[in-house]
Formats: structure tokens, C-alpha cells, sequence
């Protein structure tokens, strides 16, 4: 047998393209059709010939179409011509005993009859070679390209000996790594809970947003209970084809159960799982019948005397059937949150053992920077710090490189092109300077500044970091007035340097606006409404016109009011806003200490955890 072939059984094989065998069909059909006419030959006779022949009862035949005749003669031979439809003799015909036919098409007929059966023919062959192929096995995994296996299941599965993740290599989560031990436990000693009739949850959820670690926590968990993983993702169920869905479920859980004990791991499950009634099929929607399959199989766990754990991700609960939901499926939910403060620290840890990085640098302090970063985040912070070494040809990533990573991830590159005029960087370096002396001048109502910069990124012109002390999760009436202080202070700068105002506070204002409503509508800050929740859900209205022009009035006196707090501390220190206006005009980017010791003020202190 060819080796070459059994290394190639894919259909079309790797080195021929579809062009060719596009060609290939049309010179097989070109064949069939000329072979089609070598069977029999036609003689042509002129018009003329043709009617000698009528008037001597040589004629036998003929079939007119048009002004085509065909026909047979008494010998046998068969013949064609053309004549004028004007000049037709039918009564020659009928006089000389010619046994007449009228066809309305021309050999066209023939001619798709012929396609037709070719066409026929092609698709066995297809039929063959997939069937062939098909009989060969495809390792497991269904595809389009096998016909007969496209039921089969597209979940990878890991042997212990290739799981290397263990909870060692998942930093923080602690909470979602408790929770998730009595699963570990339960797989390593299941008689352990039997002996007393206890049984595990069947299915765990794991909540989170994109980038928190479910996928990792899963994979965590095969390896710290040494047994089978199974990894598929919610979308790989679904197909064109009716039923295939179930199918692939069915066979899932058929290939778990004969390695339990083990674990299926199904991603975006919400792909699979939303409430049934959505869809554009009713009950007979693909989706609700692989959901239907997932539920059954789910249930059917007890015909197994190994156990087996289905671990779910999402980060769409809310859309979930509630079937998935009851006792004795899903029923444990485990949040992964955005990782803390500590959290964050651990991880920039774990992601930095395979980078150079510099004794200096100061994981603590990077996440201190990184409010809101999830662990994925963190390791692309860290991987463009190295890319933005490397760029220099440093031998170690250092303290700027991180800096230049964070800023380009929050704000976008440095737009080195972008040619600003002497009057639009003087706006733009008072206009930060403005917002950097009022958050100096409320120490206790904002977090500490971390630096300036003037230099274009993204669609910003300049921008004014903080850097927060701690991980808040609550805040309180004076910091949310605080942070919409400093946000006016962009403005009111502008405003008592230029006499003039410009698109640039734009983003500051909508931040302020989100806070000041928040404060009025969710939170009860107000004096004027009290402490009344009302809904801001887009198209709902559920309180009155008169409560509507309340709620406004008390956004813009929130607004006003910190706008006039922000002019009075930057009037009372003008001279401190042109210092530092002017030496952001000469560095373009000040640090936190720069600018303490420029305008003489003291450092905060440190926070400190008790």
C-alpha cells in the first residue's frame, strides 16, 4: 500500500487544491458528453438532400424542434439539419409516410439528463470516500471533515501526567479554593462521604468575569486530585445539524464515565445553557436539545459507582436555565472575583518567575497601580514591561518599563506624531496641574497622587494618576464629592489661566455626572430625596416627572457646589498651579516625590493594613 496515502486520507488530500479538482470534474464531464456522441455518428444533410430523400421514402423519421430536424433513415443511419420553419413542407411528410415528433427543447434535454447522472455518480463518490474515512477513526474528535464522526465529542482530555497546574500555581482566590477542596476531596476519597451517606455536588459554576482565572482553577483542580480532565467549551455542542448537539453530549459523558473518577470542564457554558423558550425553535431548537441531553446526563451519574464532577464557567448567570441550577446539578456556585490588592501582588509574583526583572521593583506598589486588573490583565502587564525592555536592549526590566506598560494599557501608545501647538500643550499641562493641586489639597478625601504627564496617549492629551492606598470596597459621602473635585479642577484652571474653556474636560465631566447621580438616585446623599433607591434602568420610569427635575437639580448643585470648592483651593494657590504648570511645560512627566518637594508640601503617609 502507498505509505504517502495512509499518511494523507483527508479528502481533498493536502497538496491538491479545489481548483484542481474543480477542473478535474469539468474535463470527467466534457469526456462523458463527447463519449456521449461517439456512440452513434449523424450524418449532416443540406436542407435540400434532405428533401430529396423525403420525396424517394429514404426518410423513416424525424423529431422537429425549431429549426432542427433530426431523423432516422429506412437504413438505419441517423442524420440531422436545418431548415427554414417558413419553408417546412409537413404535407411532403405526411404524403411520403415520415413518422413525425415535435420536441419543444433541443438536445439540452440530453445534455442535463447527462449532468444529472454525473452528478449522481460524483456525490457516491463522496459518499465512498467519507465512509472510508470514516471507517478509519478520527481519534475521538468529530468534525466537518468526517462525516460519520461529527457526533463524536470535540473535548480534549488530559491524563494526570500531563496536568501540571495545582492550586500552588493559582494565586489568591483563597476563598474559591476552599470551596473548591471538598471537591478535590471528595474525588481522591469518595468512600470517605459515602461511609456516612453523604453525597458531593455533582456540578459546580464557577462566576467570574473574562480574565479571573476559571479556566486555571478548574485545570487546578484535576491536578490536585490526580485524576482525568475533560475540556470542552459550550459552543463546541452546537451544530447545523439536528441532533448532533445530544449526540456529542451523550458521547462526552460516555468517555467520562470510563475513566472515572474524573473531571468535565465545560467553558461559557452559558453558549449551551441559556433558559429554554429563547430560541427561534421552540422546543425543538438544537440548543434546547443538547441542554435537554446535558440535564438527562447529568442526572443519570448514579448508575456510575465512580464519581464524577462537572465544573461550569460563566460569566453570564443570570441567563441560565434555572433547570441547570436545582440541587443535584449545578448546585454549587463558587464567585471568582476580581483579584485584591494582596491578591494582584501574588500573581504579579507567579507571572514574573520567567522574567528578568530588576531587585528593585516593588510588586506591591505595581498593584496598588492596577485597581480593577484581572489576572490575565496582570500577565500581559508584565509581558509588555518586557517587551518594552527589550526594545531598549535592557538586560532587566525595570520600574519605567512597568509604568510605560501600565499607561499604555490604560491609555493607549505614546503618540510620538501628534504635533500640538505651544498654546495646546500650555493648556493641557495647567489643565493637569489643576486637577493634580486640587487632589493635593485633599488628603483625606482622595487617594495619593502617583504622577503627571502632558504626553499625548490614546485620545488623551495629558492624564493625572492616582495611585489607591488600599482595596476600598465601600465609599464614603466625602470621597465621592472629593473625586468629582478633582475632576473639576481641569476646568476651573483653564478657566482662571486662559479665561477660556476647551473640549479637553469632556471625559471629566461624564465621570462626575456618574458619581453625582449615583449619589442621588442610588446610594441616598441627597437631602432633598432622602434615602429612596431609584431605578436608572434604560426605559424604565418608575417614579414622576416632578421626581425626575428633582433628581437633576440635585446633580447639578452636587456638581456646582465641588466645582467651587475646586476654584477656591486652586485661587488660594495660584502660585503653586503656575510652578508646577511651568515644570510640567519643561519634563512633561512629574513624579508623585517631584512634585511634593517642587511645591513644598508634605508626603502622605503611607497606609498601612492593621
Amino acid at each position: 500500500m502507498n505509505k504517502n496515502f495512509k499518511k494523507n486520507n483527508s479528502f481533498p488530500p493536502k497538496n491538491m487544491s479545489w481548483t484542481v479538482i474543480l477542473g478535474l470534474v469539468v474535463l470527467g464531464l466534457l469526456a462523458l458528453v463527447k463519449l456521449n456522441e461517439m456512440t452513434y455518428t449523424i450524418d449532416d444533410l443540406s436542407y435540400s438532400s434532405f428533401l430529396r430523400k423525403v420525396e424517394k421514402n429514404e426518410v423513416k423519421k424525424v423529431n422537429v424542434s425549431g429549426k432542427d430536424v433530426q431523423g432516422t433513415l429506412a437504413d438505419g443511419s441517423r442524420f440531422e439539419t436545418v431548415m427554414p420553419a417558413s419553408e417546412f413542407d409537413w404535407d411532403l411528410l405526411r404524403n411520403h409516410g415520415v413518422e413525425v415528433a415535435l420536441s419543444s427543447e433541443s438536445g439540452l434535454f440530453g445534455m442535463w439528463s447527462l449532468v444529472g447522472s454525473f452528478a449522481v455518480l460524483l456525490l457516491l463518490l463522496f459518499f465512498m470516500l467519507f465512509f472510508r474515512q470514516g471507517s478509519r477513526g478520527s481519534g475521538g474528535n468529530g468534525g466537518a471533515g468526517n462525516l460519520f464522526a461529527i457526533s463524536r465529542s470535540k473535548a480534549k482530555m488530559f491524563m494526570p501526567s500531563a496536568i501540571k497546574v495545582t492550586f500552588k500555581d493559582v494565586a489568591g482566590v483563597s476563598e474559591a479554593k476552599e470551596e473548591l477542596q471538598d471537591v478535590i476531596d471528595y474525588l481522591k476519597s469518595p468512600d470517605k462521604y459515602r461511609r456516612l451517606g453523604a453525597k458531593m455536588t455533582k456540578g459546580v459554576l464557577l462566576v467570574g468575569g473574562p480574565g479571573t482565572g476559571k479556566t486555571l482553577l478548574a485545570r487546578a483542580v484535576a491536578g490536585e486530585a490526580n485524576c482525568p480532565f475533560f475540556s470542552i467549551s459550550g459552543s463546541d455542542f452546537i451544530e447545523v445539524f439536528v441532533g448532533v448537539g445530544a449526540a456529542r453530549v451523550r458521547d462526552l459523558f460516555s468517555q467520562a464515565r470510563k475513566h472515572a473518577p474524573c473531571i468535565v470542564f465545560i467553558d461559557e457554558i452559558d453558549a449551551v445553557g441559556r433558559h429554554r423558550g429563547s430560541g427561534t425553535g421552540g422546543g425543538n431548537d438544537e440548543r434546547e436539545q443538547t441542554l435537554n441531553q446535558l440535564l438527562t446526563e447529568m442526572d443519570g451519574f448514579d448508575t456510575s459507582n465512580e464519581p464524577i464532577i462537572v465544573i461550569a464557567a460563566t460569566n453570564r448567570p443570570d441567563v441560565l436555565d434555572r433547570a441547570l441550577l436545582r440541587p443535584g446539578r449545578f448546585d454549587r456556585r463558587v464567585d471568582v472575583p476580581l483579584p485584591d490588592l494582596v491578591s494582584r501582588e501574588q500573581i504579579l509574583q507567579v507571572h514574573a518567575k520567567n522574567v528578568k526583572i530588576a531587585d528593585d521593583i516593588d510588586f506591591k506598589k505595581i498593584a496598588r497601580g492596577t485597581p480593577g486588573f484581572t489576572g490575565a490583565d496582570l500577565e500581559n502587564l508584565i509581558n509588555e514591561a518586557a517587551i518594552a525592555a527589550s526594545k531598549k536592549n535592557s538586560e532587566l526590566v525595570s520600574i519605567d518599563d512597568f509604568e510605560e506598560a501600565r499607561d499604555k494599557i490604560l491609555l493607549g501608545k505614546e503618540l510620538k506624531t501628534i504635533s500640538l501647538t505651544e498654546e495646546d500643550r500650555k493648556m493641557t499641562a495647567y489643565h493637569e496641574a489643576g486637577h493634580a493641586l486640587v487632589q493635593l489639597m485633599l488628603p483625606e478625601d482622595t487617594d495619593p497622587l502617583h504622577k503627571v504627564s502632558i504626553i499625548p496617549r490614546g485620545r488623551s492629551l495629558g492624564v493625572t494618576h492616582s495611585m489607591p492606598e488600599r482595596e476600598k470596597y465601600t465609599m464614603t459621602k466625602r470621597e465621592a464629592e472629593g473625586v468629582i473635585t478633582v475632576a473639576m479642577g481641569g476646568r476651573v484652571a483653564e478657566t482662571l489661566v486662559f479665561d477660556e474653556v476647551a473640549t479637553g474636560a469632556a471625559n471629566d465631566f461624564e465621570k462626575a455626572t456618574d458619581i453625582a447621580r449615583s449619589m442621588v438616585v442610588r446610594y441616598g446623599m441627597s437631602g432633598a430625596l432622602g434615602t429612596v433607591h431609584y431605578s436608572q434602568q434604560p426605559g424604565e420610569f418608575v417614579y414622576s416627572q416632578k421626581t425626575a427635575e428633582l433628581i437633576d437639580t440635585e446633580v447639578r448643585n452636587i456638581i456646582d457646589g465641588c466645582y467651587q470648592r475646586a476654584k477656591q483651593i486652586i485661587t488660594d494657590n495660584r502660585d503653586k498651579l503656575e510652578t508646577l504648570a511651568a515644570a510640567l511645560l519643561e519634563k512633561e512627566t512629574l513624579q508623585s516625590g517631584e512634585i511634593y518637594e517642587l511645591l513644598d508640601i508634605k508626603p502622605r503617609q503611607e497606609f498601612k493594613l492593621t
